[in-house]
């Protein structure tokens, strides 16, 4: 009886060894699945991001697209990642939406992230009347219609790509772009829109890779940090800029690919050259697929490295943090802001004004989600809110470290900008205060709160 059962051992053994092998290969263990749906408008409305806008858009340069990729480690955790063509996801959106797949996929809260690549050329997204823009009443209920056939294909999505999850290997790296520009213009007048060579900016992309059991590539998720406005106020066309253009690039080159972009730290960056101020005078649309092309051709270089495994466990943190607000300016000075200021402190003026006429109290604090998600020993991504300046990347660097490390922005909820300390003494348009969830502008003190926060939860995600 000896002898056969040894035999059994052996015929097992044997059987087992490619399974063990391949499961021991860096970066493997995972199974990823992944779903996508055009989300083009097909009628015409207003577009978001510019407040000068005042008629829907009637020509489609590009096609817009939501995508899902759903990932599940080799313990059988999974997680989900919703990036989309549009401006931004807002908490009122975002936080039902996530309720609801949670609840059809099982993937728990802490665990579904959504990320928007900050079109300028995408439809407005909104679920109510009010709003920054000026939207007759008959494009915002078109809008709102639009935005909840969003919301159910979100949760549609997320099932797909779970239900399509397959063995995987993950690796990674970093490359680089040179169009993302500061903004921020130093002048007589003060800090403008503009352009400025000699100010801080990240021009890293890094790029996760996604290979099928063989070694076949089946997705690709990429960053940058910069802002999508090659499009500007006049030009009224749809298209997810040059975002949009490399991922389509990257998915023509590579069939069945599927190409997901996610937004960085880009609050004060912009595209060189942008429509605006393009030495050739070339239309927009010409512009963002130069920029587009060139983030394919560095994208695409990278996945030629030799990358770096990714393995798991993929543990995830969740946290809400509380930015303190500036103790508002006496209700004069409101007024006056709200008849003769600027637009963007005019609307915040009269949020304020409103808030005080209803009897209401102007709130001390904007509290804000913020998500880590840590694999294995391999690399860390952060994945903050709002419109965050670049000085977050230094900030958060210097906190967590430089290595292993992938800085989003634009994530659950695009609320206003959050600018950093520096920001704030030296002003500019990125000071200009929440513009929508909340009354307020951003004190000096958010800049510790959120680093902070950012630290707490990396430390309990386990980043070493």
């Amino acid at each position: 009886m000896k002898t056969p059962t040894r035999a059994l051992l052996l015929v097992l053994a044997l059987l087992l060894l490619p399974q063990l092998s391949s499961s021991a290969e860096p970066g493997s263990g995972w199974r990823a699945g992944f779903a996508s749906a055009r989300i083009t408008p097909a009628e015409p409305l207003m577009l978001a991001g510019y407040a000068g806008r005042t008629q829907p858009a009637r020509e489609v340069d590009d096609e817009l697209f939501l995508k899902v990729l759903a990932l599940e480690d080799a313990v059988g955790a999974r997680a989900l990642i919703v990036t989309a063509d549009l401006i931004g996801f807002r908490a009122d959106f975002s936080t039902p939406v996530i309720a609801r797949i949670a609840a059809e996929t099982k993937v728990p809260r802490e665990r579904i992230l959504f990320n928007a690549s900050h079109t300028h050329a995408g439809p407005a997204v909104m679920l109510g009347t009010q709003s920054h823009y000026t939207i007759a009443r008959d494009q915002a209920e078109r809008l709102i219609a639009y935005t909840t056939r969003l919301q159910e294909e979100c949760v549609r999505l997320a099932r797909q790509a779970v239900e399509r999850l397959e063995p995987a290997r993950l690796r990674w790296g970093t490359g680089q772009v040179n169009f993302p520009m500061n903004r921020r213009e130093f002048t007589e007048r003060g800090v403008i829109l503009g352009v400025n060579p000699r100010g801080p900016v990240d021009r890293s992309v890094p790029v996760l890779r996604l290979d099928d059991a063989g070694g076949r590539l089946r997705g690709v998720v990429f960053g940058a940090a910069c802002h999508n406005t090659t499009y500007g106020t006049r030009d009224n066309r749809v298209s997810g800029d040059y975002a949009g253009v490399a991922q389509a690039l990257i998915e023509r080159e590579a069939p069945g690919v599927q190409a997901m972009f996610v937004q960085g730290l880009a609050g004060d960056t912009n595209p060189y050259p942008n429509s605006l101020n393009d030495p050739a005078k070339r239309p927009a649309v010409e512009i963002a697929r130069a920029h587009g092309a060139e983030l394919a051709r560095e994208v695409r270089r990278v996945l030629g490295f030799t990358l770096k495994p990714v393995d798991g466990p993929l543990r995830t943190a969740l946290g809400e943090v509380a930015l303190p607000l500036q103790r508002p300016p006496a209700r004069a000075e409101i007024e006056r802001t709200a008849a003769t200021g600027a637009s963007t402190q005019k609307w915040v003026a009269e949020q304020m004004l409103r808030r005080l006429n209803e009897g209401g109290v102007l709130p001390a604090e904007h509290r804000v989600p913020v998500a880590v998600w840590q694999f294995g020993t391999d690399l860390t991504f952060v994945g903050l809110p709002g419109e965050v300046v670049v000085d977050y990347v230094r900030l958060i660097e210097e906190a967590l470290g430089p290595q292993r490390l992938w800085l989003a922005a634009y994530c659950h909820d695009t609320f206003g900008y959050v600018p950093s300390a520096r920001v704030l003494r030296e002003g500019g348009y990125e000071t200009r205060g929440l513009y929508h969830g909340g009354i307020g502008y951003f004190a000096p003190e958010a800049q510790d709160a959120l680093v902070g926060k950012v630290r707490e939860l990396a430390a309990s995600a386990g980043r070493l």
